[in-house]
């Protein structure tokens, strides 16, 4: 499998360290945290079954990521989240909330000598560990993509939760994402502590509506 092929590479150019993937989930939603999580996965867990079934997130089903994450949970892997709240990402901004996520989900690792290898285009801000962005890493690394089911189900599940509370939202249903019943939702009855304020359309419309102490 090359996802498997690539953390082999990997390790094999880092042979004294723990390879870590990084992932987050939750960048786009108008509601709800974001999402990090990191993973690692002991180089003889690589011919379990269970990881010819790891795949980038975004192209499992909920259900499958639901199962996948169940089974890959109860393996000796190594696995922390990290959470920014909505009112970390108004206040730090998308990015740097991520980033935020992303070292805290890292804590579990610290003391270790480990290699980290992180979705995306961009290094992680003020991480004293190695690292290396990998652009579509979700769908290119195994521990990146076990990394980034870990985050989707983890996220879903907290939303899951918000959405008890908040049953006017349906977060259950959109996991807070800018759907046209979510964006009428928030029109009729106004963003909740759950909503992020600095998103559009949710700040002109409570600019507009609510004012700008938030």
């Amino acid at each position: 499998m090359p996802l498997i092929d690539f953390d082999l590479q990997m390790q094999q150019k880092h042979p004294q360290v723990k390879l870590i993937g990084v992932d987050e989930a939750g960048r786009g939603p108008l509601a709800g945290p974001i999402c990090a999580a990191a993973c690692y996965i002991p180089q003889d867990l690589y011919s379990h079954p269970l990881m010819q079934q790891i795949n980038d997130s975004k192209k499992l089903t909920a259900s499958k990521r639901e199962k996948i994450f169940e089974e890959l949970i109860k393996l000796p892997i190594i696995y922390c989240t990290g959470f920014a709240s909505s009112k970390q990402i108004d206040k730090l901004n998308i990015l740097q909330a991520t980033f935020f996520a992303m070292r805290h989900a890292l804590t579990k690792f610290n003391g270790q000598d480990i290699f980290v290898l992180v979705d995306g285009n961009r290094f992680i801000s003020n991480l004293k560990s190695s690292q290396q962005p990998i652009v579509k890493g979700d769908g290119t690394s195994l521990c990146v993509a076990a990394a980034s089911i870990i985050a989707k189900v983890s996220r879903d599940r907290f939303m899951d939760i918000v959405a008890k509370k908040y049953p006017e939202y349906n977060f259950e249903g959109h996991k807070g994402y800018g759907t046209q019943s979510h964006i009428e939702a928030i029109k009729k009855y106004g963003p909740c502590p759950e909503h992020r304020k600095t998103f559009e359309p949710i700040a002109s419309l409570y600019g507009g509506l609510f004012g700008k102490d938030f």
